[in-house]
């Protein structure tokens, strides 16, 4: 219809609706790194590392939940993503590639957060190399529902930060790394991202002049 419109054929496209092309997404909450802390704290021991990761890493919960052992280097302090648990309704989880080549990527981690992996990894960890970082306790896969019923919502409760989604996290860590100085292409390979839509809405919010590596702590650090 828009190259009938163009060619001169109608005289407009009733299929265009004014609006219909701009995406009005609700402004998410931005966590501090104090708070980011506290609720890795109130997750308990096991998850803890996750939730740092997945806030520092910029990890999506679909990835962390397949990362292995021989995905994490203690020697480069980095990560590597090469795939991602998919649950859908009415089949069982499996583990797929990333949806695009940009989501294959090397994410490099803070010293403290590499300590805290490499505590999880001694502590709660199997071992082998094909073994998940993170399981549920009695060592199956960490269904995402099931996290977020039996421990994410306990964790808000405890640190009062009612309306938070995981996803936030992930937010969070973004937001810190444009903050530290990274440019639109460093951004996106840290996302994952093939698009520089994403990126930029960090690199246009407001810069307040954090330090993106966190404090070493076995708690919650002062705000920066």
């Amino acid at each position: 219809m828009a190259t009938a419109a163009d060619d001169g054929l109608i005289r407009r496209n009733p299929c265009r609706v004014k609006g219909a092309g701009t995406e009005q997404s609700p402004e998410r909450p931005l966590l501090t790194i104090a708070q980011v802390y506290a609720l890795a704290d109130a997750t308990g021991p096991r998850y803890r590392a996750m939730i740092l990761l997945a806030c520092f890493g910029g990890l999506r919960w679909g990835e962390l939940a397949a990362i292995r052992r021989r995905d994490i280097d203690t020697g480069t302090a980095t990560v590597r993503i090469t795939r991602q648990l998919t649950e859908s309704r009415g089949q069982p989880p499996f583990f797929a590639p990333p949806k695009t080549t940009a989501g294959k990527r090397q994410v490099i981690l803070p010293g403290t957060v590499l300590t805290e992996i490499q505590q999880h990894l001694d502590t709660h960890a199997a071992a082998g190399a094909n073994a998940l970082l993170f399981t549920s306790p009695r060592g199956q896969l960490p269904g995402h529902s099931n996290f977020r019923r039996g421990t994410w919502t306990r964790a808000l409760a405890a640190t009062g930060l009612t309306g938070i989604h995981f996803h936030d996290l992930r937010h969070a860590g973004n937001h810190l790394v444009a903050e530290a100085g990274a440019n639109l292409r460093e951004l996106m390979e840290r996302m994952g991202h093939a698009s520089s839509q994403a990126a930029l809405i960090y690199l246009h919010s407001p810069r307040t002049g954090s330090a993106f590596w966190p404090t070493p702590s076995r708690s919650a650090p002062a705000k920066s």
